[in-house]
């Protein structure tokens, strides 16, 4: 068959591959001039630091299989993200552990002390938490809600926390111990090279034809067999039914000599503050030497039609919108929407590429069957 494949990142790279080494021909094209979307890294021409251009990127998981097949392509380095912020004008370890717990209340408690003093904090009357904020007060109370995730929150996705759902909260752990290791998974690290490099090698097949800086064209679809697109679902559909709301970033960069702020990510919980976090980007290669430092300041904000989208914002209009788009995705034949952005979902880097696996194995098996395979694969939903 001859698929093609829209977008050059994790999704499109992956399945392309899977495909490619099945026996298909895939063409791979990409609107920008680099591959690997938005996990992109480049070195830095004046400082020799890899950047991670879109902003940082650091790879977790407890999928083993994953793990085996991002290390067939890259030389992953050990990498644990330690996150710090600063709120209130001191700085503290995230996420919320004993060390945060006993600087934040100027306590010197055990464990099981910190557990049974936070529970003290929690608001208790809230027994089912409807929403990010009521989640937060329940379970580390006013306090630190307010000084680590409050302000934060609000700058990030340009809302008041009481409309987020509570499920983004239970991303971050509370750990009454002094593990400051942002991420809870059995296999961390960063590609020696840079994500780039990893998406290029496996890219590199003679079954894979790559095409960079071309956007697509609906016309292209009747040259093929099948699409496998990891474009915005709305954007398929040429926005419609209206667009489904995104959140996007900015970058400030500024450059230092020696080291600005000794750790990789530097979160600034305080409302007033106008970023939502520095990054110094040196440090997501800590086993590298350089003199001078490129950090970013990071802002958040409602992304416009020309905006690179980040984040979906998932609140009650997007859902009802969603379930529209979906319904014709469901219908349009010959077409898969796969990764964050085609499925309209957050996802980390290592689920994007275990749905990739298994996406490009369900069109293998159906081929082999005989068969065409749904239109949409991962329902949003």
């Amino acid at each position: 068959m001859n698929i093609l494949l829209v977008g050059a990142g994790l999704s499109g790279a992956v399945i392309g591959r899977t495909l490619a080494e099945a026996g298909h021909h895939c063409r791979v094209i990409d609107s920008r001039s680099h591959p690997g979307g938005n996990c992109h890294t480049e070195r830095d021409a004046d400082t020799g630091v890899m950047m991670h251009v879109y902003g940082p990127h650091i790879f977790h998981t407890d999928d083993a299989g994953v793990w085996d097949y991002v290390t067939r392509f890259a030389d992953f380095v050990p990498f644990q993200n330690r996150v710090k912020t600063t709120s209130g004008g001191a700085v503290h370890s995230l996420p919320i552990n004993l060390l945060t717990i006993n600087q934040f209340f100027g306590r010197t408690l055990r464990p099981d002390e910190a557990r049974a003093f936070l529970e003290t904090k929690a608001d208790t009357s809230i027994a089912d938490p409807q929403n990010f904020e009521e989640q937060a007060l329940r379970f580390v109370g006013r306090d630190l809600y307010e000084a680590f995730f409050k302000g934060y929150t609000e700058k990030q996705w340009g809302c008041s926390p009481t409309e987020l759902p509570a499920s983004i909260l239970k991303r971050l752990p509370v750990r009454f111990n002094y593990d400051d290791n942002y991420f809870f998974h059995r296999f961390q690290g960063m590609p020696r090279d840079g994500y780039t490099a990893m998406v290029r090698a496996i890219l590199d097949h003679p079954g894979i034809t790559t095409d960079l800086d071309t956007p697509y064209d609906p016309a292209m679809a009747g040259e093929c067999d099948h699409v496998f697109w990891s474009g915005p679902l709305d954007g398929f559909f040429g926005y419609g039914l209206g667009r489904l709301g995104y959140r996007t970033l900015d970058f400030e960069r500024f450059d230092h000599d020696g080291d600005y702020q000794g750790c990789a990510v530097m979160n600034y919980g305080d409302r007033e503050v106008p970023y939502t976090r520095i990054t110094e980007h040196k440090h997501f290669s800590p086993w590298e030497t350089h003199e001078k430092s490129v950090c970013y300041r990071e802002y958040s904000r409602a992304a416009g039609p020309d905006d690179i989208p980040y984040y979906p914002i998932r609140l009650v209009r997007e859902k009802a919108l969603l379930e529209d788009y979906v319904r014709l995705a469901r219908n349009t034949p010959g077409v898969t929407f796969v990764g964050r952005l085609g499925t309209y979902r957050y996802l980390d880097m290592d689920v994007t590429i275990r749905e990739a696996l298994d996406t490009a194995a369900a069109f293998l098996d159906g081929a082999a069957q005989g068969r065409r395979p749904g239109a949409f694969v991962h329902a949003p939903l």
